[in-house]
């Protein structure tokens, strides 16, 4: 017997799959499998899903290069979830952030005001103070991200008055021409002394720096990857 053996579909042959940041231990998105989707995860070592609406298998990242790299997969005691730890190579939600999990749903009174859940930890201020930096680098990092989907969806869709679009076909050449007039630029600025020009020609590097990763294929993630390493 295997693990999949234990496995509990449900009467239309479907279980939940929750996709957690192996790292982090951020909660991803959730989606549904058949058996045929888990054995593909399983064959390929990427996440595959069945899409009760199209009623056909999918692979996240299959049209936005935002490829889920499963590492390890467990099942809940019952054995009808299941729980995808992932190396994320990109947003994992369709919209451009992190996570699909990223909308609070508090709780309201009669009169319509809402409040926060009780706290029962009266000695938490410390763990607090950190959660709150932990969010907001999450936040720093998902704008990056939310950009590199609308390129993403530029290169992908080609509307006719997109600047990115254009670049697009333009080629590499003219991708990375620009990434080197923006470089020249941000020298300029940086020379002036001026912060906010610095702040502005600096920005718009890394948007033309991030086209012309997207261009070669290569993931905002990788380049996380590759600066971690390198802090080691």
């Amino acid at each position: 017997m295997n693990g999949t053996d234990n496995i509990l579909f449900d009467e239309k042959g479907l279980i939940p799959a929750i996709l957690q940041d192996e790292k982090t231990g951020e909660v991803l998105m959730m989606a549904y499998m058949n058996s045929d989707a888990l054995k593909k995860t399983l064959e390929t070592g990427r996440a595959w899903f069945y899409s009760r609406k199209r009623k056909t298998l999918w692979q996240k990242g299959e049209n936005s290069g935002n490829f889920q790299e499963v590492k390890e997969i467990l099942y809940d005691c019952d054995g009808d979830a299941l729980l995808l730890k992932v190396d994320p190579k990109g947003p994992a939600c369709h919209t451009g952030k992190r996570s699909c999990f990223y909308r609070s749903l508090v709780a309201a009174n009669d009169a319509g005001e809402t409040s926060k859940l009780p706290d029962h930890d009266t000695n938490n201020n410390e763990d607090n103070e950190k959660e709150q930096m932990e969010k907001k680098e999450n936040v720093e990092f998902e704008i990056l991200e939310e950009l590199v989907s609308i390129i993403d969806s530029r290169f992908n869709e080609l509307p006719e008055n997109s600047y990115v679009a254009k670049l697009y076909k333009g080629g590499r050449e003219r991708i990375l021409k620009k990434v080197g007039e923006e470089a020249a630029e941000v020298v300029i600025a940086s020379m002036s002394e001026k912060r906010g020009d610095i702040i502005y020609e600096a920005a718009d590097l890394i948007f033309h720096l991030l086209i012309a990763l997207r261009y070669d294929g290569i993931s905002l993630q990788e380049i996380m990857d590759e600066l971690e390493r390198r802090r080691k």
